[in-house]
Protein backbone atom coordinates (compact mmCIF):
# COMPACT_ATOMS: atom_id res chain seq x y z
CA UNK A 1 0.00 0.00 0.00
CA UNK A 2 1.45 3.77 -0.68
CA UNK A 3 1.01 6.51 2.07
CA UNK A 4 -0.50 9.18 0.54
CA UNK A 5 1.68 12.20 1.00
CA UNK A 6 0.31 14.73 3.48
CA UNK A 7 0.66 18.60 3.08
CA UNK A 8 3.79 20.36 4.54
CA UNK A 9 3.26 21.61 8.32
CA UNK A 10 -0.08 19.65 8.55
CA UNK A 11 1.36 16.40 9.75
CA UNK A 12 -0.06 15.58 13.09
CA UNK A 13 -3.73 16.81 11.97
CA UNK A 14 -3.57 14.75 9.60
CA UNK A 15 -1.92 11.60 11.61
CA UNK A 16 -4.88 12.69 13.64
CA UNK A 17 -7.74 12.15 11.35
CA UNK A 18 -5.99 9.12 10.33
CA UNK A 19 -5.92 7.93 13.77
CA UNK A 20 -9.64 8.33 14.01
CA UNK A 21 -10.64 6.69 10.83
CA UNK A 22 -8.38 3.68 11.67
CA UNK A 23 -10.56 3.63 15.70
CA UNK A 24 -7.01 3.17 17.34
CA UNK A 25 -6.84 5.13 20.88
CA UNK A 26 -5.52 8.56 21.52
CA UNK A 27 -2.16 8.73 23.35
CA UNK A 28 -3.74 11.52 25.82
CA UNK A 29 -6.89 10.38 26.52
CA UNK A 30 -5.26 7.46 28.54
CA UNK A 31 -3.77 9.93 30.74
CA UNK A 32 -7.31 11.46 31.86
CA UNK A 33 -9.21 8.46 32.03
CA UNK A 34 -6.69 6.89 35.21
CA UNK A 35 -7.03 9.66 37.29
CA UNK A 36 -11.10 9.68 36.81
CA UNK A 37 -11.11 6.25 37.61
CA UNK A 38 -9.83 6.55 40.72
CA UNK A 39 -11.54 9.58 41.76
CA UNK A 40 -14.80 7.77 41.13
CA UNK A 41 -13.47 4.73 43.31
CA UNK A 42 -12.42 7.04 45.65
CA UNK A 43 -15.94 8.70 46.18
CA UNK A 44 -17.12 5.22 46.09
CA UNK A 45 -15.34 4.45 48.95
CA UNK A 46 -16.16 7.90 51.11
CA UNK A 47 -19.76 7.41 50.17
CA UNK A 48 -19.63 3.96 51.68
CA UNK A 49 -17.84 5.10 55.19
CA UNK A 50 -19.65 8.48 55.89
CA UNK A 51 -23.27 7.54 54.95
CA UNK A 52 -23.71 5.05 57.52
CA UNK A 53 -22.09 7.15 60.21
CA UNK A 54 -24.09 10.00 59.16
CA UNK A 55 -27.06 7.45 59.56
CA UNK A 56 -25.99 6.62 63.08
CA UNK A 57 -25.61 9.77 64.04
CA UNK A 58 -29.26 10.79 62.90
CA UNK A 59 -30.44 7.70 64.60
CA UNK A 60 -28.36 8.66 67.95
CA UNK A 61 -29.84 12.30 67.76
CA UNK A 62 -33.48 10.82 67.86
CA UNK A 63 -32.62 8.16 70.36
CA UNK A 64 -31.15 10.80 72.69
CA UNK A 65 -34.43 13.27 72.04
CA UNK A 66 -36.80 9.99 72.65
CA UNK A 67 -34.77 9.56 76.12
CA UNK A 68 -34.49 12.76 77.01
CA UNK A 69 -38.35 12.64 78.37
CA UNK A 70 -39.86 9.39 80.35
CA UNK A 71 -42.08 7.35 78.20
CA UNK A 72 -44.95 6.20 79.47
CA UNK A 73 -48.25 4.82 78.71
CA UNK A 74 -51.38 6.78 79.52
CA UNK A 75 -54.92 5.55 80.17
CA UNK A 76 -58.45 7.63 80.84
CA UNK A 77 -60.57 6.59 83.40
CA UNK A 78 -64.00 4.49 82.86
CA UNK A 79 -67.20 4.44 84.85
CA UNK A 80 -67.27 1.49 87.16
CA UNK A 81 -70.25 -1.11 87.08
CA UNK A 82 -73.26 -0.58 88.67
CA UNK A 83 -73.55 -3.86 90.16
CA UNK A 84 -71.09 -6.34 91.77
CA UNK A 85 -70.95 -9.78 92.42
CA UNK A 86 -69.36 -10.13 95.94
CA UNK A 87 -68.58 -14.27 96.49
CA UNK A 88 -68.55 -15.18 99.99
CA UNK A 89 -68.85 -18.46 101.72
CA UNK A 90 -71.57 -19.69 103.37
CA UNK A 91 -72.83 -22.53 105.96
CA UNK A 92 -76.32 -24.10 105.40
CA UNK A 93 -78.09 -24.76 108.04
CA UNK A 94 -81.70 -25.48 108.39
CA UNK A 95 -84.72 -22.82 108.85
CA UNK A 96 -85.89 -24.74 112.01
CA UNK A 97 -83.69 -27.41 114.53
CA UNK A 98 -85.16 -28.13 117.61
CA UNK A 99 -83.99 -30.99 120.22
CA UNK A 100 -86.70 -32.82 121.45
CA UNK A 101 -87.08 -33.66 125.18
CA UNK A 102 -89.01 -35.58 127.32
CA UNK A 103 -91.70 -33.54 129.69
CA UNK A 104 -93.15 -36.57 131.92
CA UNK A 105 -90.75 -39.08 133.54
CA UNK A 106 -91.49 -42.85 132.66
CA UNK A 107 -90.50 -45.52 130.37
CA UNK A 108 -90.17 -45.56 126.50
CA UNK A 109 -92.70 -47.70 125.24
CA UNK A 110 -92.30 -47.68 121.72
CA UNK A 111 -90.51 -45.47 119.07
CA UNK A 112 -92.17 -44.35 115.57
CA UNK A 113 -89.63 -42.23 114.11
CA UNK A 114 -86.10 -42.94 112.81
CA UNK A 115 -83.61 -41.12 111.98
CA UNK A 116 -84.29 -39.53 108.32
CA UNK A 117 -88.16 -39.84 108.37
CA UNK A 118 -90.08 -37.13 107.19
CA UNK A 119 -92.64 -35.76 110.01
CA UNK A 120 -95.68 -33.45 110.04
CA UNK A 121 -96.57 -31.20 113.42
CA UNK A 122 -98.17 -32.98 115.62
CA UNK A 123 -96.91 -36.33 114.91
CA UNK A 124 -96.29 -39.08 117.50
CA UNK A 125 -92.56 -39.92 117.33
CA UNK A 126 -92.47 -41.77 120.76
CA UNK A 127 -94.93 -42.99 123.52
CA UNK A 128 -93.50 -42.58 127.13
CA UNK A 129 -95.28 -45.52 129.79
CA UNK A 130 -95.80 -43.36 133.10
CA UNK A 131 -98.33 -45.68 135.52
CA UNK A 132 -97.26 -43.20 138.69
CA UNK A 133 -98.75 -40.34 136.78
CA UNK A 134 -101.97 -42.28 135.34
CA UNK A 135 -102.91 -43.14 139.33
CA UNK A 136 -101.92 -39.25 140.28
CA UNK A 137 -104.50 -38.49 137.79
CA UNK A 138 -107.12 -40.82 138.91
CA UNK A 139 -106.76 -39.96 142.23
CA UNK A 140 -106.93 -35.93 141.35
CA UNK A 141 -110.00 -36.82 139.48
CA UNK A 142 -111.26 -38.31 143.02
CA UNK A 143 -110.58 -35.58 144.57
CA UNK A 144 -112.27 -33.35 142.08
CA UNK A 145 -115.54 -35.34 142.83
CA UNK A 146 -115.33 -34.95 146.27
CA UNK A 147 -114.36 -30.98 146.40
CA UNK A 148 -117.69 -30.38 143.68
CA UNK A 149 -119.64 -33.00 146.29
CA UNK A 150 -118.36 -30.23 149.46
CA UNK A 151 -118.91 -27.36 147.65
CA UNK A 152 -122.58 -28.77 146.11
CA UNK A 153 -123.57 -29.02 149.77
CA UNK A 154 -122.51 -25.94 151.01
CA UNK A 155 -123.95 -23.77 148.48
CA UNK A 156 -127.42 -25.72 149.23
CA UNK A 157 -126.66 -24.78 152.95
CA UNK A 158 -125.48 -21.54 152.60
CA UNK A 159 -128.84 -20.24 150.37
CA UNK A 160 -131.17 -21.70 153.12
CA UNK A 161 -129.69 -20.34 155.52
CA UNK A 162 -130.14 -16.71 153.70
CA UNK A 163 -133.99 -17.63 152.91
CA UNK A 164 -134.28 -18.20 157.11
CA UNK A 165 -132.42 -15.13 157.86
CA UNK A 166 -135.31 -12.97 155.87
CA UNK A 167 -137.88 -14.37 158.31
CA UNK A 168 -135.44 -13.69 161.40
CA UNK A 169 -134.91 -17.31 161.97
CA UNK A 170 -131.42 -17.54 161.93
CA UNK A 171 -128.59 -14.95 163.13
CA UNK A 172 -127.02 -13.18 160.88
CA UNK A 173 -123.44 -14.40 162.12
CA UNK A 174 -124.79 -18.28 161.29
CA UNK A 175 -125.68 -17.07 157.65
CA UNK A 176 -122.77 -15.15 157.03
CA UNK A 177 -120.63 -18.59 158.31
CA UNK A 178 -122.71 -20.52 156.09
CA UNK A 179 -121.67 -18.50 153.14
CA UNK A 180 -117.99 -18.34 153.88
CA UNK A 181 -118.03 -22.14 154.06
CA UNK A 182 -119.61 -22.40 150.67
CA UNK A 183 -116.97 -20.10 149.19
CA UNK A 184 -114.33 -22.25 150.51
CA UNK A 185 -115.54 -25.41 149.26
CA UNK A 186 -115.53 -23.50 146.26
CA UNK A 187 -111.99 -22.98 146.11
CA UNK A 188 -111.06 -26.07 147.60
CA UNK A 189 -113.15 -27.63 144.04
CA UNK A 190 -110.82 -25.18 141.77
CA UNK A 191 -108.15 -25.87 142.94
CA UNK A 192 -108.72 -29.75 142.63
CA UNK A 193 -109.76 -28.66 138.67
CA UNK A 194 -106.59 -27.17 138.69
CA UNK A 195 -104.64 -29.96 140.00
CA UNK A 196 -106.48 -32.73 137.47
CA UNK A 197 -105.59 -29.63 134.27
CA UNK A 198 -102.42 -30.24 135.45
CA UNK A 199 -101.76 -33.90 135.67
CA UNK A 200 -103.77 -34.54 132.49
CA UNK A 201 -101.17 -32.34 130.49
CA UNK A 202 -98.37 -34.27 131.85
CA UNK A 203 -99.96 -37.31 130.94
CA UNK A 204 -101.15 -35.68 127.30
CA UNK A 205 -96.68 -35.37 127.02
CA UNK A 206 -96.84 -39.69 127.39
CA UNK A 207 -96.89 -38.92 123.74
CA UNK A 208 -93.52 -37.16 122.10
CA UNK A 209 -95.17 -35.10 119.11
CA UNK A 210 -92.77 -33.27 116.78
CA UNK A 211 -93.06 -29.24 116.94
CA UNK A 212 -92.94 -28.66 112.68
CA UNK A 213 -92.97 -30.49 109.76
CA UNK A 214 -89.14 -32.00 109.17
CA UNK A 215 -86.69 -34.64 109.03
CA UNK A 216 -85.35 -36.39 111.93
CA UNK A 217 -81.77 -36.53 112.22
CA UNK A 218 -81.03 -37.92 115.50
CA UNK A 219 -82.78 -40.52 117.36
CA UNK A 220 -81.27 -41.35 121.26
CA UNK A 221 -83.97 -43.79 123.05
CA UNK A 222 -84.99 -46.91 122.58
CA UNK A 223 -87.80 -49.06 124.27
CA UNK A 224 -86.89 -49.80 127.89
CA UNK A 225 -85.33 -46.40 128.06
CA UNK A 226 -85.58 -44.25 131.43
CA UNK A 227 -86.67 -40.45 130.39
CA UNK A 228 -87.20 -37.95 133.06
CA UNK A 229 -89.06 -34.85 132.92
CA UNK A 230 -86.66 -32.02 131.18
CA UNK A 231 -83.80 -34.66 130.41
CA UNK A 232 -82.02 -34.48 133.63
CA UNK A 233 -78.34 -35.11 132.54
CA UNK A 234 -77.34 -37.81 134.99
CA UNK A 235 -80.02 -39.80 133.82
CA UNK A 236 -79.00 -41.10 130.41
CA UNK A 237 -75.63 -40.59 128.86
CA UNK A 238 -76.88 -38.26 125.88
CA UNK A 239 -78.03 -35.69 128.47
CA UNK A 240 -81.95 -36.90 128.10
CA UNK A 241 -82.52 -35.65 124.81
CA UNK A 242 -85.23 -38.12 122.81
CA UNK A 243 -84.53 -36.64 119.45
CA UNK A 244 -83.31 -33.94 117.32
CA UNK A 245 -85.80 -32.27 114.51
CA UNK A 246 -84.66 -30.15 111.45
CA UNK A 247 -86.75 -28.46 108.76
CA UNK A 248 -85.24 -28.49 105.82
CA UNK A 249 -87.72 -28.01 103.33
CA UNK A 250 -86.44 -24.23 103.67
CA UNK A 251 -82.58 -23.66 104.96
CA UNK A 252 -81.02 -20.40 106.30
CA UNK A 253 -77.67 -19.45 104.75
CA UNK A 254 -75.64 -17.31 107.36
CA UNK A 255 -72.78 -15.28 105.18
CA UNK A 256 -70.71 -12.47 107.06
CA UNK A 257 -70.16 -9.11 104.50
CA UNK A 258 -67.51 -7.67 104.79
CA UNK A 259 -67.77 -3.87 106.17
CA UNK A 260 -67.06 -2.14 103.33
CA UNK A 261 -69.50 -3.67 101.71
CA UNK A 262 -72.51 -3.61 104.55
CA UNK A 263 -74.13 -0.67 102.88
CA UNK A 264 -75.21 -2.48 100.00
CA UNK A 265 -77.05 -5.31 101.66
CA UNK A 266 -80.70 -5.04 102.28
CA UNK A 267 -83.61 -7.13 102.78
CA UNK A 268 -84.71 -8.72 98.82
CA UNK A 269 -80.95 -8.32 97.56
CA UNK A 270 -80.40 -10.75 94.59
CA UNK A 271 -78.15 -13.77 95.51
CA UNK A 272 -77.78 -17.40 94.48
CA UNK A 273 -75.58 -20.51 95.35
CA UNK A 274 -73.51 -22.73 94.23
CA UNK A 275 -72.14 -26.08 95.54
CA UNK A 276 -69.26 -28.00 94.34
CA UNK A 277 -71.88 -31.04 94.51
CA UNK A 278 -74.21 -29.31 91.48
CA UNK A 279 -71.51 -28.46 89.20
CA UNK A 280 -73.17 -25.48 86.96
CA UNK A 281 -76.46 -25.37 88.99
CA UNK A 282 -77.91 -22.10 90.89
CA UNK A 283 -79.99 -22.27 93.93
CA UNK A 284 -82.31 -18.93 93.54
CA UNK A 285 -82.06 -17.14 97.42
CA UNK A 286 -82.98 -13.94 98.58
CA UNK A 287 -81.43 -11.93 101.36
CA UNK A 288 -84.46 -12.35 104.74
CA UNK A 289 -82.76 -10.23 107.32
CA UNK A 290 -79.25 -9.11 108.77
CA UNK A 291 -78.28 -8.12 111.96
CA UNK A 292 -77.65 -4.41 111.24
CA UNK A 293 -74.33 -4.18 113.49
CA UNK A 294 -70.82 -4.69 112.69
CA UNK A 295 -69.29 -7.20 114.26
CA UNK A 296 -66.67 -5.54 116.71
CA UNK A 297 -64.04 -9.04 116.29
CA UNK A 298 -64.37 -9.97 112.75
CA UNK A 299 -65.92 -5.93 111.42
CA UNK A 300 -68.19 -8.01 109.31
CA UNK A 301 -72.21 -8.04 109.58
CA UNK A 302 -73.70 -11.30 109.38
CA UNK A 303 -76.77 -11.42 106.52
CA UNK A 304 -79.05 -14.27 107.13
CA UNK A 305 -80.00 -15.80 103.66
CA UNK A 306 -83.15 -18.10 102.84
CA UNK A 307 -83.21 -20.65 99.89
CA UNK A 308 -86.27 -22.73 98.82
CA UNK A 309 -85.33 -26.60 99.11
CA UNK A 310 -88.15 -28.31 98.77
CA UNK A 311 -85.95 -30.87 96.22
CA UNK A 312 -84.22 -31.44 99.26
CA UNK A 313 -81.02 -31.06 96.79
CA UNK A 314 -79.75 -28.89 99.70
CA UNK A 315 -78.22 -30.47 102.62
CA UNK A 316 -77.94 -28.86 106.31
CA UNK A 317 -74.49 -28.30 107.72
CA UNK A 318 -73.19 -28.38 104.34
CA UNK A 319 -70.78 -25.86 102.74
CA UNK A 320 -71.89 -23.21 100.18
CA UNK A 321 -70.45 -20.28 97.40
CA UNK A 322 -72.80 -17.07 98.20
CA UNK A 323 -72.91 -14.76 94.87
CA UNK A 324 -74.34 -11.88 96.17
CA UNK A 325 -75.07 -8.71 93.84
CA UNK A 326 -74.15 -5.96 95.27
CA UNK A 327 -75.83 -2.35 93.43
CA UNK A 328 -74.18 0.84 94.12
CA UNK A 329 -76.58 4.05 93.36
CA UNK A 330 -73.49 6.43 92.41
CA UNK A 331 -70.65 4.57 91.06
CA UNK A 332 -67.50 6.14 90.41
CA UNK A 333 -64.53 5.77 88.06
CA UNK A 334 -62.51 3.09 87.66
CA UNK A 335 -58.49 2.64 86.78
CA UNK A 336 -56.00 -0.87 86.45
CA UNK A 337 -54.05 -1.69 89.43
CA UNK A 338 -51.42 -1.44 87.88
CA UNK A 339 -52.37 2.19 87.54
CA UNK A 340 -51.46 2.59 91.71
CA UNK A 341 -48.79 3.98 93.72
CA UNK A 342 -48.41 2.98 97.34
CA UNK A 343 -46.78 5.90 99.02
CA UNK A 344 -46.60 6.77 102.18
CA UNK A 345 -48.82 9.29 102.58
CA UNK A 346 -51.45 7.07 100.61
CA UNK A 347 -52.69 5.14 97.43
CA UNK A 348 -51.42 7.45 94.57
CA UNK A 349 -51.65 7.72 90.68
CA UNK A 350 -49.85 9.76 88.85
CA UNK A 351 -51.75 11.88 86.12
CA UNK A 352 -50.27 13.60 83.07
CA UNK A 353 -51.17 17.27 82.78
CA UNK A 354 -51.77 19.79 80.07
CA UNK A 355 -48.17 20.81 79.97
CA UNK A 356 -47.36 17.00 79.90
CA UNK A 357 -45.92 16.95 83.37
CA UNK A 358 -46.77 14.54 86.38
CA UNK A 359 -49.08 15.13 88.98
CA UNK A 360 -49.33 12.71 92.12
CA UNK A 361 -52.87 12.58 93.23
CA UNK A 362 -53.90 10.95 96.57
CA UNK A 363 -56.52 8.97 95.83
CA UNK A 364 -59.42 6.78 98.08
CA UNK A 365 -60.16 3.25 96.75
CA UNK A 366 -63.79 2.00 96.92
CA UNK A 367 -64.79 -1.17 95.46
CA UNK A 368 -62.25 -3.75 94.30
CA UNK A 369 -63.03 -5.62 91.04
CA UNK A 370 -59.85 -7.52 91.07
CA UNK A 371 -58.03 -6.40 88.46
CA UNK A 372 -59.72 -3.07 88.33
CA UNK A 373 -60.48 -0.73 91.08
CA UNK A 374 -62.69 1.95 92.06
CA UNK A 375 -61.51 5.50 92.72
CA UNK A 376 -64.11 7.03 94.99
CA UNK A 377 -62.09 10.20 95.17
CA UNK A 378 -59.08 12.49 93.47
CA UNK A 379 -59.81 11.79 89.94
CA UNK A 380 -61.96 13.24 86.92
CA UNK A 381 -63.17 11.48 83.93
CA UNK A 382 -60.86 13.55 81.88
CA UNK A 383 -57.98 12.68 83.65
CA UNK A 384 -54.77 11.18 81.69
CA UNK A 385 -53.13 8.30 84.03
CA UNK A 386 -49.99 7.22 83.51
CA UNK A 387 -50.37 2.53 83.24
CA UNK A 388 -47.37 1.10 84.96
CA UNK A 389 -45.61 4.05 86.23
CA UNK A 390 -42.43 3.39 87.51
CA UNK A 391 -41.43 3.48 91.60
CA UNK A 392 -39.37 6.44 90.61
CA UNK A 393 -41.47 8.67 88.78
CA UNK A 394 -41.93 12.20 90.48
CA UNK A 395 -44.24 15.52 90.67
CA UNK A 396 -43.63 17.82 87.93
CA UNK A 397 -41.30 15.45 85.78
CA UNK A 398 -42.32 15.94 82.10
CA UNK A 399 -42.73 12.87 80.30
CA UNK A 400 -43.82 11.65 77.17
CA UNK A 401 -47.07 9.48 75.79
CA UNK A 402 -46.34 6.61 74.22
CA UNK A 403 -48.92 6.25 71.47
CA UNK A 404 -48.56 2.73 70.10
CA UNK A 405 -47.54 1.49 73.88
CA UNK A 406 -50.68 3.02 74.94
CA UNK A 407 -53.07 1.89 72.39
CA UNK A 408 -51.19 -2.14 73.35
CA UNK A 409 -51.77 -1.74 76.83
CA UNK A 410 -54.93 -0.42 76.69
CA UNK A 411 -56.31 -3.30 74.55
CA UNK A 412 -54.43 -5.95 76.78
CA UNK A 413 -56.49 -3.73 79.88
CA UNK A 414 -59.81 -4.66 78.31
CA UNK A 415 -58.67 -7.78 77.90
CA UNK A 416 -58.25 -8.60 81.20
CA UNK A 417 -60.92 -6.31 82.69
CA UNK A 418 -63.60 -8.78 80.14
CA UNK A 419 -62.47 -11.43 80.40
Amino acid sequence: MTTPNLPTGHEPSARTDLALSNGAPLPHKRRFVLPVALAAIAAALLAIGIVPRLHASSELTKQVDAQRYLSVDALTPTRAPSSQELLLPGNVMPYADASIYARTSGYIQHWYADIGTKVQAGQTLADIQTPELDAQLRQARADEANAKANYSFADSTAQRWQTMLQTQSVSQQDANAKTSDSAAKLAAWQAAQANVARLSELVSYEKVTAPFNGVITARKVDVGALVTAGGSPGIAANGGELFHIEQTDRLRVYVDVPQNDAQSIAPGTKVYLTTQQYPGRQFDASVARSADSIDPVSRTLRVEVDVDNRDGALLPGAYAQVHLALVAAHPALEVPVSALLFRPDGVTVAVIGKDDKVQLRTVTIGRDFGTYVEVATGLDSTDRVINNPGDAISNGETVRIAPAASATSATSAASAKHG
